[in-house]
């Protein structure tokens, strides 16, 4: 169950709701300094656009709800009194929004004030349109490779596994490139309300891990034609999931066991092989992850003297590790690696 804390139309509008162009869709649990700076962008994205921004709150210990109600009461809240998932409670937003468009966006993500004006110009003029993804970034501006993936296939997959992923993305779109590609990550995916609702969703069989492989895929078996755009550029703090160590494996595990089962034929060789993978790669992975962290100065900037979209072309241009201030807050975020979500630093 879910309560609905507040919500609010657009005057512009009017009663017809049923033409709002956007809604833009965060999943929040427990990263309260990271949503804010999310909603921030968000709110500057959406200024010229018919839009509303729906929260969902997956039952966060910290004081995430409280901050939305205080600081956004323009934001429809959902509070579960559980955590639902990611796949149920993004289901649970989308049933209730009211744009054409809806777009699943993590909180620990900061993105431009033209992505979504982009993002809607591209999409109004494709035929047959499934997800749109755009180029990710790290926070510490690399760019994150699983922007655009290929249908991890089991060969593939087992390739990935052992290190070998170069198929497992789609390496022929540079990254500043428009092109179809299959597979996009739940940190960032546009499409329309009509498309979403038509394949059902995220499948809520998925708790965490794998829903947005499933979905993408769901999304090009009912027919319709999945592309990367590259030229808008978001950060996402968490940056490329790792198999860090057996609880996460067992998780990811779980989740390519659904996902084979649903999709491709049994292959008992391939399960024993993801099997071992699950026991062994994160040992590799303890002992691979050895190398010096790059050392570069650290540059604070602060939002209201540089636009967000500014903010990001510094992040890719990687001459600093940088953080953002929000302006008129007490706290900076920033990351050196794509290893972690990032660092949040409560100035005193």
């Amino acid at each position: 169950m879910f309560v609905v804390f507040s919500i609010y139309i657009y005057p512009e509008i009017g009663s017809k709701l049923n033409l709002m162009k956007l809604s833009v869709i965060i999943l929040n649990y427990n990263v309260r300094y990271f949503l804010e700076l999310c909603i921030k962008s968000v709110q500057a994205a959406i200024s010229e656009i018919d839009a509303e921004i729906i929260v969902v709150d997956n039952n966060s210990s910290d004081d995430s709800c409280t901050m939305v109600k205080e600081l956004f009461p323009n934001v429809l809240l959902l509070e579960n009194k559980d955590n639902v998932g990611f796949s149920k409670a993004n289901n649970q937003a989308v049933a209730i929004a009211k744009g054409e468009y809806v777009c699943i966006l993590n909180p620990d993500t900061v993105v431009a004030e033209d992505t979504f004006l982009q993002l809607l110009q591209f999409s109004s003029s494709r035929n047959n349109l499934g997800i749109v993804g755009c180029k990710l970034v790290d926070g510490s501006g690399e760019f994150l490779p699983e922007s655009k993936r290929n249908i991890p296939t089991q060969y593939i997959a087992i390739k990935k596994l052992v290190g070998f992923s170069k198929r497992y993305y789609v390496s022929e779109l540079k990254d500043t490139d428009v092109g179809k590609a299959s597979v996009f990550v739940g940190a960032f995916m546009f499409l329309t309300k009509k498309r979403y609702q038509e394949i059902g969703g995220f499948d809520e069989r998925y708790f965490m891990y794998g829903e947005d492989v499933d979905f993408s895929y769901s999304m090009l078996n009912a027919g319709y034609e999945n592309y990367y755009y590259g030229k808008t550029t978001v950060i996402h703090y968490k940056g490329e999931s790792t198999l860090k160590d057996e609880v996460y494996a067992q998780r990811f595990y779980g989740a390519m066991k659904l996902f084979y089962e649903k999709h491709f034929k049994p292959n008992v060789l391939f399960n024993l092989m993801v099997n071992i993978g699950v026991k062994v790669i994160p040992l590799l992975k303890s002992v691979l992850r050895k190398k010096q962290p790059e050392k570069k100065p650290e540059r604070i900037l602060e939002t209201g003297s540089l636009s967000f979209k500014e903010i990001i072309e510094l992040f890719e241009k990687q001459e600093y590790f940088y953080k953002i201030h929000l302006k008129n807050t007490s706290f900076t975020i920033g990351s050196n690696s794509s290893e972690s979500r990032g660092e949040v630093i409560l100035n005193s």
